[in-house]
């Protein structure tokens, strides 16, 4: 117990500074891009080499500033997820808005249960929130548990607050079987490294050899659940939006690996248009395919 004090007195001051307006954090995010960027250099390392190796067609300027843009909007990041301690349903609603929820929401009112996907992308935590208070099923983010237990605690709560379930990577299939007569959405993040010993995909994704996740697609197939991607823009600091794109509504027609080329094709597309928004600190590419 004595342990995790220092862990529960970071978490109070994390739910005293959600108190505050969000333009006082942005003045926050400020310093703290500065700490991260210049003091500490914060894994510049890895972005800088993330960057080259995605887009070696950009000059060294040109990636310098998409580094410090990253930077900045990782520090604001931060500070966005803090106020989702105490931020307001109207409040998030204001910022965060959808485009074709309905689709979803049809299936929903006609008992038919869907899958739905996106990246670390802009805020996406926000996105998970905001979706869990407008999609009429319920609401199943994936989530890997963190190490820190107290930690894991808190996130559990503030992604959980307007009614989402959240559910642990191992516990997806037992989830599925345990709700399968009530319309739900499944929410996946694919694109993170998955480990070894999970069933995963290389493909070539911003000009490398990727490792993706196949656990959506044989999940898509096996169940014949329509897939959604949920396309995330910044608009301005502070406000998003998702545009619900139907990326598979017949999966099990589908030809083996075509649902994980389309999502990973459609993302791809996203981090190019604005690469400032991707999550560029995550170490991606530390598994290699072996010779």
């Amino acid at each position: 117990m004595l342990k995790r004090v220092p862990s529960y007195a970071g978490l109070f001051f994390i739910y005293a500074l959600s108190l505050l307006p969000l333009r006082v954090l942005y003045l926050f995010a400020t310093v703290l891009y500065w700490m991260l960027y210049y003091v500490f250099g914060y894994r510049r390392a890895v972005v800088t080499a993330n960057l080259k190796n995605s887009f070696p067609e950009k000059s060294n300027s040109e990636i310098q500033l998409i580094e410090k843009r990253y930077f900045k909007f990782l520090a604001a990041l931060i500070f966005e997820i803090i106020k989702m301690s105490t931020i307001s349903k109207a409040e998030l609603q204001r910022r965060f808005t959808f485009k074709n929820l309905e689709q979803l929401n049809q299936y929903a009112e006609n008992g038919i249960s869907v899958l739905a996907c996106s990246g670390h992308y802009g805020n996406w935590e926000w996105g998970t929130l905001a979706i869990g208070i407008s999609y009429k099923g319920d609401n199943y983010p994936i989530y890997r548990p963190l190490s820190n237990k107290a930690f894991d605690q808190w996130f559990n709560h503030i992604r959980t607050r307007f009614g989402n379930k959240l559910i642990a990577m191992r516990q997806t299939y037992r989830a599925i079987a345990e709700s399968r007569n009530t319309p739900t959405m499944f929410l996946f993040g694919n694109d993170q490294a998955p480990p070894k010993e999970e069933s995963h995909q290389w493909m070539t994704f911003l000009n490398q050899e990727t490792s993706f996740q196949q656990g959506m697609e044989k999940i898509a197939i096996k169940t014949n659940r329509p897939v959604f991607y949920l396309k995330l823009s910044v608009l301005k600091k502070g406000y998003y939006e998702v545009e619900c794109i139907p990326l598979c509504l017949d999966p099990a027609a589908s030809t083996q690996q075509e649902i994980t080329a389309l999502h990973t094709r459609l993302l791809e597309n996203i981090i190019r248009e604005k690469p400032e928004y991707w999550l560029w600190s995550h170490k991606r590419w530390k598994h290699q395919p072996t010779q």
